[in-house]
């Protein structure tokens, strides 16, 4: 499965951006979805994941109540809503699918996207 991530950009603290990740190769119903993050000189740090019924989400504690993940199956699309940002946002955003269930660990997840970068302003 190939995942292709965008949605990036520079903003200003308290902006919001959405991400997009488009799924080709199989239907993403099939995967459980997450975004994961990787700031400078600091290392990949889960972020936010949704089950394949879309019914359970999971959050760091750090986005949750800013951020909120969720999947279109039809579309093979999963989105990251992020609202009020702020400078610690910034990092390279991942997406990446697994079918083994819902884990925070990057090793679990076997198929990934090229991130796209988030820059927050203060």
């Amino acid at each position: 499965v190939q995942l292709q991530a965008s949605g990036g950009g520079l903003v200003q603290a308290g902006d919001s951006l959405r991400l997009s990740c488009v799924v080709s190769g199989r239907p993403i119903s099939s995967y459980l979805m997450a975004w994961f993050r990787r700031a400078p000189g600091k290392e990949q740090e889960f972020v936010a994941a949704v089950t394949w019924t879309t019914s359970s989400t999971y959050y760091a504690d750090h986005v949750r109540g800013r951020f909120t993940i969720s999947r279109d199956n039809a579309k093979n699309t999963v989105y990251l809503q992020m609202n009020m940002l702020k400078p610690e946002d910034t990092a390279v955003y991942y997406c990446a699918a697994n079918k083994q269930g819902l884990s925070v660990r990057p090793i679990v997840y076997d198929s990934w996207g090229q991130g796209t970068q988030v820059t927050v302003s203060s």
